[in-house]
This record gives structure tokens, sequence and C-alpha cells, in this order.
């Protein structure tokens, strides 16, 4: 049985200093109502107080540690990808309520509301970023 392995890219002075990415993006869905959006972000394993929704500007940063359990009687190779945080990074604009916005979880999925602005509110506030 033959595996294909890709090579690491190891610089000279790195050689012995390999890391895992300290995030991996979670699994999303966006659907987009008459007065709000709806963002179904899937991050299983994760409890609700360990969640940090947070908005910049048009942009809305959510990010979900999990429990970093340590198994004594169970081996895998790459465990520590395994057990990553998620954090999703989305622009989503100005046209958006991040004041507003609501947010509740269940089963592991994260489902979070965003209302819509009003049009002229929309309009002012991208005349002051502009």
């Amino acid at each position: 049985m033959h595996t294909i392995i890709p090579a690491l890219n190891r610089s000279s002075t790195d050689d012995d200093n390999v890391t895992v990415a300290d995030f991996r993006q979670p699994r999303y869905e966006i659907t987009e109502l008459a007065q709000a959006l709806k963002l179904d972000v899937y991050i299983p394993g994760v409890d609700p107080s360990h969640v940090d929704i947070t908005t910049r500007g048009p942009d809305l940063v959510i990010v979900a540690r999990k429990p970093h359990l340590v198994r004594l009687n169970w081996r895998a190779l790459h465990l520590e990808a395994a057990q990553r945080d998620y954090e999703l990074k989305l622009r989503l604009g100005h046209s958006f309520d991040f004041d507003a916005l609501r947010a509740e979880m269940r089963d592991g999925v994260l489902m979070i509301f965003v209302p819509k602005r009003n049009l002229s509110v929309t309009r002012a506030v991208a005349r002051r970023v502009a």
C-alpha cells in the first residue's frame, strides 16, 4: 500500500521547531433573512462559556476554545491537530447592527442573528469611513 506524505517546508534554522497552527476554521452556514443575517457555526466539543464573539468595524470574529484533554490510554498521530481551538473571521460590512447581535448555542452549533441596519444609517456610516 502506497502512502503519499507531503514534505514539510523547513528552513535550515527551524529544523526542530515545527509548529501546528493554534486555530482552525470551523464550518459555517450563512442565511440572509428579510431583516437579519443568520450565521450557524459548527463548533463541537466547545462549552458556551468558552466562546468569544467580537466585532471590529465591519468584521465579526468568533473564537471558541475547546477543553484540552490528555488521554493516557489513547495514542494517535497529530493529536494536537484534533484539539485545536476554533477561530472564524468574517467581513460582513457596515450594513449590520452589531450592537443588537443575538447568539445562542445548542448541540455544538452556535447560532448568531445580526439584524440589518436602516439604509440611511448604512449610507451615513459609509460616508464617514470613506
